[in-house]
C-alpha cells in the first residue's frame, strides 16, 4: 500500500478523499425548498436558511466520513488510495471526527427547532441520518445490497427537500414534494455513477451495487433514461401548473447531460475513463438544481 501511495501526489489525495464537488449535494434541497418557500408564500428566513445550510453540509462530512470507516471494515476501500481510514492510518480519529460533524450538524439543526418551537424539522433530519446510516452501517450495510439509490432519493430529495421548505414556512406544500423528485433523482444519479469503476472491488467484497446487477452495458443505458427522466419531469409540473414556467431554466444543464450520458456509453467498462463520471454527474445535479431554484425564485 505504501509503494502505491507515494505515486499519488498528496494533495491530489487529499482532495479526492474530501471530495469538496460533492459538497453540492447537501446545498441543494435546501436551496431547491427555500426557492419553493418564498415562491409560494414570499417568506425568507435568512438565519434558518445558513443555518440549515451549515447543518447540511456537516451533516454530509459525517456520512462520507464514517462510509469510509464502515467500507475499511468490509475491504473493500483496500485499493482506494484516497479513503481517509488508508490516507491516516488511523480508523479511530476518523471515526470520531465523522461523529464530531454529526453533533454539530444536528446541533445547528436543534436551533432551528428551538427557535420555531417545532421539533418536526429535527424529526425528519433524523430519519435522514437514519437512512444514510443504513446506507453503510452495519448491521445493515443496504448499500451493498444495490439499495442505495433508493435511501439517496428519499433522504436528499422528498425528506430534505420538504424539511427545508417546512424550516421557512412551518406547513406543508405539495409543490415542495413535487420538486423534490426532481432533486432526488438528479442526486442519486451521483451515486449510481461512482459503482462504474468499482465492479471487481465490489464483486470482491460482496457488494452487489446495482452496477454489478446490471452490468456495466445496461447500467449505461439505464442512467442514460434515469438523467432524461428530470428534464421532461420537470416540464409535465409546469404543464400542470405546479411549476413555474422559468423552472424550465433547469434545461440549461441538458450539455452536461449529454456529456454525462455519452462519456459513460462510451467508457462504461473502462474503469480508468469512467472513474471521473461522477463528477460530471456532480455538474448535472449542481446546475440542474441551482438553476430550477433559480427558476422559482424568479417566478
Amino acid at each position: 500500500m505504501t509503494t502505491k501511495l507515494i505515486s499519488y501526489p498528496p494533495k491530489k489525495l487529499w482532495m479526492a478523499a474530501i471530495k469538496p464537488p460533492m459538497y453540492s449535494v447537501a446545498i441543494m434541497p435546501i436551496w431547491v425548498g427555500t426557492a419553493v418557500a418564498f415562491a409560494e408564500t414570499n417568506i425568507f428566513h435568512g438565519a434558518v436558511f445558513s443555518t440549515f445550510l451549515a447543518s447540511a453540509i456537516l451533516i454530509l462530512a459525517w456520512e462520507n466520513i464514517s462510509n469510509d470507516v464502515f467500507d475499511s471494515e468490509t475491504g473493500i476501500d483496500k485499493n482506494k488510495h484516497h479513503s481517509l481510514v488508508n490516507l491516516t492510518a488511523n480508523k479511530t480519529l476518523i471515526f470520531w471526527l465523522g461523529n464530531s460533524c454529526l453533533g454539530l450538524g444536528l446541533l445547528g439543526i436543534l436551533a432551528i427547532a428551538w427557535w420555531q418551537q417545532d421539533l418536526t424539522v429535527i424529526g425528519i433530519i433524523l430519519l435522514c441520518c437514519a437512512f444514510g446510516y443504513m446506507y453503510q452501517g452495519p448491521p445493515f450495510r443496504l448499500g451493498y445490497q444495490g439499495l442505495g439509490e433508493i435511501l439517496c432519493f428519499f433522504a436528499f430529495g422528498p425528506l430534505a427537500v420538504t424539511a427545508a421548505y417546512y424550516s421557512q414556512t412551518q406547513s406543508w406544500n405539495m409543490t415542495s414534494l413535487a420538486a423534490s423528485v426532481f432533486v432526488g433523482i438528479a442526486t442519486s444519479l451521483i451515486l449510481f455513477c461512482s459503482h462504474f469503476h468499482q465492479v471487481k472491488d465490489d464483486i470482491a467484497a460482496g457488494k452487489r451495487s446495482p452496477i454489478v446487477r446490471l452490468g456495466t452495458a445496461r447500467g449505461a443505458k439505464v442512467l442514460t433514461w434515469f438523467t432524461a427522466s428530470i428534464y421532461p419531469l420537470s416540464l409535465l409540473f409546469v404543464v400542470l401548473g405546479m411549476f413555474p414556467v422559468w423552472t424550465l431554466l433547469s434545461w440549461l444543464s441538458l450539455p452536461f447531460a449529454f456529456k454525462l450520458c455519452n462519456h459513460v456509453l462510451q467508457n462504461h467498462d473502462e474503469p480508468e475513463k469512467v472513474s471521473n463520471c461522477k463528477f460530471i454527474a456532480v455538474a448535472v445535479h449542481f446546475w440542474s438544481c441551482l438553476l430550477f431554484g433559480l427558476g422559482f425564485m424568479l417566478s
